[in-house]
C-alpha cells in the first residue's frame, strides 16, 4: 500500500505535509526522479544511435519526469509562502540546494539536448510543437548546456548561491516585517482610524501581550505592525503625523538593519546575475531575461516606459502642488513641506472633499461571498463557464481557504481553484499571487488544471464578514484572471497549456483585463450590495469610483515606472555602474521618477522581492508592457457596447477562444492579433490612466 503522501497528480493532502513527513519522503521523490532521469538518457541514447526519435518518445517521459518534480517541489513551496514556520523554513532551504542541483542536471543534459536538437531537425512539426521545441532548446542553453567544463561547474555554484541568496533575501523580509511593533496605548495616537482597522489592531495586541478577557476595541491596547493591510489604513487615516512618520521610515527601511540586512545580498545578486548572463554569451542579465520575452531588447522596453514616463511625470508634479495647496488650506503647516509619510493621509482628505469620496465608508458594500458571486456571474456571461464552490471536497492548508469547480456550457467539470483570501502576517507572505497546483495534461495521468489563488485581504471579525476595500476587489479580479488562463485553456500538450510558454511580460494580460471590469457600471452594480441591508451601491457612488481611478494617477503610474527602470537599470548598465551601490542607481533615477526625492532612511530596494526574490528580475517592466495589451483588448469590448449582453458574449467568447484558450501555444503578439485583428496600441492605456492630456 502506497503511504506517501507525494501523490503527484492529485490534489495534495496538505494537512499530511508536516516538516516531518517531507523530511522523510521527500529524499525518496528526488531519488526515483534521479532513477527515473537515468531511464530517460539512457533511453534516448538508444534512439539517437538507432536515429529512432518522435515526440512521445522524447517529449512525453520528460514531461513527466518534469511535473513529478514541479508538483512535488510546489506543495513544499506553496506551503513555505502560505503557512510558514520556523521549521518548514528549515526544510525548504534545505531541499533548495537539491532541486537547483537536480534542474541543472536536466538542464545540462547533453544527451536530452542533442535528442531535442535531432527530433527537431528531422521532423516537420506543426507551429505549437516547433514552438515548444524552440523554448526547451534554449532554456537548455541558459542553463549552460553549451559551456566548457569548468564554466558549467561556475555556472552551477552560482545558479546554487543565488537559490539560497534569494530564500535568505525573502526571509529577511518576513522577518523584518514581523519583528517590528508598537503597542500603542492612547487614544490619541488611533485618531482618525476606521472601526475596522482599531479592530484588527485591538485584536492583534490582545494575542501579543497574551491579555485574558473580552478585546477593547475602543480603548485599546492597539498593536500597529507592518503587515499591509494595518500599514496601508494607518498611513491613510491617522492624524497623528509623528507615528506615520515612524511607521513609514520602518515599512521602506525594512531588511536594511542589523545581522537580516539585504543590501549586501542584493549586491551579491546584481554581480552573480552578471556573471551567469556573460558565462553565458549575454552582454547583461536583463539581455539574457528579454531574449525569452515578447519585449525581446532593452530599447523596446525603454521606449515604452519612456511613452509613459512623460505624461505620468507631469501629472504627478501638478497633482503634488494640488496636494501642497490643499494641505496648507486645510491646517498643516505653513513653513513644512509634504513628507512622503504625509501623501497618504492628505490625498486620502482631498479625495473626500474632491469627489466626496469615502473609500473605507464603502466597505459595506463589498463582502466577499457577494464580490465572488458577481466574478462568478461576469465570468459565466463571458466564458460560458460556472464557478461551483466544493469547498467540503478538497484538502485545505488553513480552514479559511475556499475551494471552487469550473464547469463548461455542457455542466462537465474541466478545472478547479483554491482561493486562500486572507492576510495572516504570521504565516503568508504578503502580497497577492496565482500559482499552478495541477497543471491540464492528456498525456499519461490525465489531469484537469488546479489553480491556487492567493490574497492578503482584510480578514472577517466577529460579527462581519470579510468586507473588501475596492483595491482588494481589483486585487481578486486580478488574481482570476491569471487563474482563468491556467484553467481554460484548450491546448492539449501540457508544456504549452494554460499559462505554460506563455512570455513574461505577456502573462498579465489576462489578470489585468480582468480588473478593467471593476469599471463597468453593469458589473460593479452586480456585486456591490449592503451586507446589512442589502441595499445597492448608489449611482453616484459609482461615478466616484470611477472619477477615482484617475485620482492622482500621475503619481500612482510613475511609482510603478521608478520601479520598472530601477529593476531594469539595474540589470542592463553594467558599465555604468562602476563603483555605485544599487541604492545610489536607484536614486539617480528616482530624479526622473519621483516628484518626492527618497529620504536617507528608504531602502525599498531591500524589500524589494519581486525582482530579488521572484521571477521580476529585468522583468518588472512586464506590468506596463502588459498593461498596454489588457487596456487594448478592453477597448474593444468599449468600442462595441458593454451594455449589449450579445456583443459582451461574441466578444468574450473571442477572447476566451483566443487569450485565455490558446496559452502559450504561439507568440503573444499573433494570438493577441487574432482577438484584436492589428497590433496592440498605448492610446486605450494612456486614456484609461487618466493621463491623455499630459500628452498634447
Amino acid at each position: 500500500m502506497d503511504t506517501s503522501i507525494f501523490k503527484y497528480g492529485e490534489l495534495p493532502e496538505f494537512k499530511k505535509f508536516t516538516p516531518d513527513s517531507i523530511s522523510k519522503q521527500f529524499p525518496l521523490v528526488l531519488e526515483k526522479i534521479a532513477e527515473d532521469f537515468k531511464s530517460i538518457e539512457k533511453n534516448l541514447s538508444n534512439y539517437l544511435i538507432q536515429n529512432d526519435l518522435d515526440w512521445d518518445k522524447v517529449i512525453n517521459p520528460l514531461n513527466e519526469v518534469n511535473e513529478i518534480l514541479r508538483w512535488s517541489w510546489g506543495v513544499i513551496s506553496h506551503l513555505n509562502a502560505v503557512n510558514n514556520s520556523e521549521s518548514l523554513r528549515n526544510i525548504y532551504s534545505k531541499f533548495l540546494p537539491e532541486i537547483i542541483s537536480l534542474s541543472n542536471k536536466f538542464g545540462q543534459s547533453k544527451i536530452i539536448y542533442n535528442s531535442l536538437v535531432k527530433l527537431k531537425e528531422t521532423n516537420n512539426f506543426d507551429q505549437i510543437k516547433n514552438r515548444i521545441l524552440d523554448k526547451e532548446i534554449l532554456e537548455m542553453q541558459h542553463r549552460g548546456i553549451s559551456l566548457q567544463k569548468n564554466d558549467q561547474e561556475e555556472f552551477n555554484n552560482i545558479s546554487e548561491k543565488l537559490g539560497k541568496l534569494s530564500t535568505d533575501f525573502s526571509n529577511n523580509v518576513l522577518d523584518a516585517t514581523n519583528k517590528w511593533f508598537l503597542i500603542l496605548n492612547k487614544k490619541s495616537e488611533v485618531d482618525g482610524l476606521p472601526e475596522r482597522v482599531l479592530e484588527l489592531m485591538a485584536i492583534s495586541a490582545h494575542k501579543h501581550l497574551k491579555i485574558d478577557g473580552e478585546v477593547d476595541i475602543k480603548n485599546g491596547p492597539w498593536k500597529l505592525s507592518l503587515d499591509i493591510p494595518t500599514y496601508t489604513s494607518f498611513m491613510t487615516y491617522a492624524t497623528d503625523r509623528n507615528l506615520r512618520e515612524k511607521l513609514y521610515k520602518a515599512f521602506v527601511g525594512r531588511a536594511y538593519q542589523g545581522e537580516k540586512n539585504n543590501s549586501q545580498i542584493i549586491e551579491e545578486i546584481l554581480s552573480l546575475r552578471t556573471k551567469q548572463a556573460n558565462l553565458l554569451g549575454y552582454k547583461s542579465w536583463a539581455e539574457l531575461s528579454l531574449s525569452t520575452k515578447m519585449a525581446k531588447e532593452i530599447k523596446n522596453v525603454e521606449n515604452l516606459l519612456e511613452e509613459l514616463r512623460e505624461p505620468a511625470f507631469k501629472t504627478a508634479k501638478i497633482e503634488l502642488e494640488t496636494l501642497n495647496k490643499f494641505s496648507k488650506a486645510n491646517g498643516f503647516s505653513k513653513s513644512e513641506n509634504i513628507e512622503p509619510w504625509d501623501i497618504s493621509y492628505w490625498s486620502e482628505l482631498l479625495r473626500k472633499e474632491k469627489l466626496n469620496l469615502d473609500q473605507e465608508s464603502l466597505r459595506p458594500w463589498f463582502p466577499l461571498n457577494d464580490v465572488l458571486k458577481g466574478l462568478f456571474k461576469l465570468s459565466e456571461k463571458l466564458f460560458e463557464i460556472k464557478v461551483v464552490d466544493a469547498t467540503d471536497e478538497a484538502p485545505r492548508w488553513n480552514e479559511d481557504v475556499l475551494f471552487f469547480n469550473i464547469l463548461n456550457k455542457e455542466d462537465i467539470k474541466i478545472a478547479s481553484f483554491y482561493l486562500d483570501p486572507y492576510s495572516r502576517p504570521e504565516s503568508k507572505r504578503g502580497g497577492a499571487w496565482m500559482d499552478e497546483c495541477l497543471n491540464k495534461n492528456n498525456v499519461g495521468k490525465k489531469t484537469l488544471p488546479v489553480a491556487y489563488l492567493v490574497c492578503n485581504q482584510t480578514p472577517p471579525s466577529k460579527d462581519k464578514p470579510s468586507l473588501m476595500s475596492f483595491e482588494e476587489v481589483q486585487t481578486l479580479f486580478h488574481e482570476f484572471g491569471h487563474g482563468l488562463q491556467h484553467m481554460l485553456t484548450t491546448v492539449n500538450l501540457p508544456q504549452a497549456a494554460g499559462i505554460n510558454n506563455v512570455e513574461w511580460d505577456a502573462v498579465e494580460l489576462p489578470s489585468q483585463f480582468m480588473e478593467n471590469w471593476c469599471f463597468n457600471k453593469n458589473t460593479l452594480m452586480n456585486i456591490a450590495r449592503h451586507y446589512k441591508t442589502g441595499e445597492k451601491l448608489s449611482d453616484e457612488n459609482f461615478e466616484k469610483l470611477l472619477k477615482n481611478r484617475t485620482f492622482n494617477c500621475g503619481m500612482a503610474t510613475l511609482r510603478q515606472l521608478h520601479f520598472a527602470i530601477t529593476d531594469l537599470r539595474l540589470h542592463s548598465n553594467i558599465d555604468k555602474h562602476k563603483g555605485k551601490t544599487a541604492d545610489e542607481i536607484r536614486r539617480e533615477i528616482a530624479k526622473q521618477t519621483t516628484v518626492i526625492e527618497p529620504i536617507q532612511e528608504d531602502q525599498f530596494l531591500c524589500c524589494f522581492s519581486h525582482i530579488f526574490a521572484g521571477g521580476y528580475s529585468a522583468g518588472y517592466y512586464s506590468y506596463k508592457w502588459a498593461e498596454v495589451l489588457s487596456a487594448d483588448a478592453f477597448s474593444m469590448f468599449e468600442e462595441a457596447d458593454l451594455e449589449n449582453p450579445e456583443d459582451l458574449k461574441f466578444i468574450g467568447k473571442k477572447f476566451k477562444d483566443t487569450i485565455l484558450s490558446l496559452g502559450g501555444s504561439l507568440p503573444p503578439l499573433d494570438i493577441f492579433k487574432l482577438f484584436r485583428g492589428r497590433e496592440p496600441q498605448t492610446d486605450p492605456l494612456i486614456r484609461h490612466l487618466g493621463l491623455s492630456g499630459a500628452t498634447k
